[in-house]
């Protein structure tokens, strides 16, 4: 039986900085913080970012065609209102008046003022200090006035009489050229209250006759016929309401004493 020696104590070894034995664990220094670089304090940053800048400018091409078409419609109603008054300015001022203020119109009542009022009827070949007549004693048949083209001479006895219904008589000289002729044609056929014959002796290439009124032109396209006309026709009548129709449409120069 053994006896146990002296109780053994397990050696405790002393670890310090110079045994050498081991090293006690080190700890991680702290990594270091970094300040950030500012930008444009002479670092490499980032560029700051330029802000785009949005165009405010106005597109002009709609509002001055708008401007326009107000501009042209504001034109439009002042000339409307414009010629609405004219024409009735027009309607105020009597018909003899408007007859006598074109050019070249002759107003023969003043030299004759028993054109001023209807004249007897005679038979037979007439004479007329006017030529062509504008008026006086004439035929008790009248000359067909429905926009009637004559294309020979017609009694200027039977003409005349037309003119106291309020018709328009259209002259012209013989041998004028066809393009006028048409021109004056167009004017007056199918158009009641007128009517047309060449004329011979005439001082003018076409003459407008309404009972106590004249104008002479040497154009067919003159505006005058056209004013000369919307004056003096069925204004210059001295019987109102008389008929134009179921006339003579004899030509030639002896008067016809019946309708045909």
């Amino acid at each position: 039986m053994s006896i146990p020696g002296p109780e053994r104590n397990p050696s405790s070894v002393k670890v310090d900085k110079t045994s050498g034995q081991g090293k006690p664990p080190t700890r991680p220094a702290a990594a270091k913080k970094t300040p950030a670089k500012k930008a444009g304090a002479g670092g490499k940053g980032r560029k700051p970012v330029t802000p785009v800048k949005v165009s405010s400018a106005r597109n002009w091409g709609p509002i001055i065609v708008g401007g326009l078409v107000a501009v042209l419609a504001i034109g439009m109603i002042a000339w409307a209102a414009v010629a609405v008054v004219g024409a009735e300015h027009q309607k105020s001022i009597p018909w003899d008046k408007r007859a006598t203020a074109i050019k070249g119109v002759v107003d023969y009542r003043a030299k004759y003022p028993e054109l001023k009022q209807a004249a007897n009827h005679k038979s037979g070949v007439l004479t007329y200090p006017v030529t062509p007549p504008v008026g006086g004693a004439h035929n008790p048949v009248w000359q067909n006035c429905m926009g009637d083209v004559y294309t020979a001479p017609i009694p200027k006895e039977n003409a005349v009489h037309s003119l106291e219904h309020g018709a328009v008589w259209v002259t012209y000289k013989p041998g004028l050229d066809q393009a006028s002729i048409n021109t004056v044609k167009s004017k007056v056929e199918g158009k009641d209250y007128l009517f047309m014959s060449p004329f011979t002796g005439l001082d003018k290439n076409i003459s407008l006759q309404g009972w106590g009124f004249q104008l002479k032109v040497d154009s067919a396209s003159d505006p005058r016929i056209d004013q000369f006309i919307k004056a003096v026709r069925l204004n210059a009548a001295m019987e109102p309401g008389a008929a134009c129709s179921s006339g003579s449409t004899a030509t030639g120069d002896v008067p016809a004493t019946t309708a045909s």
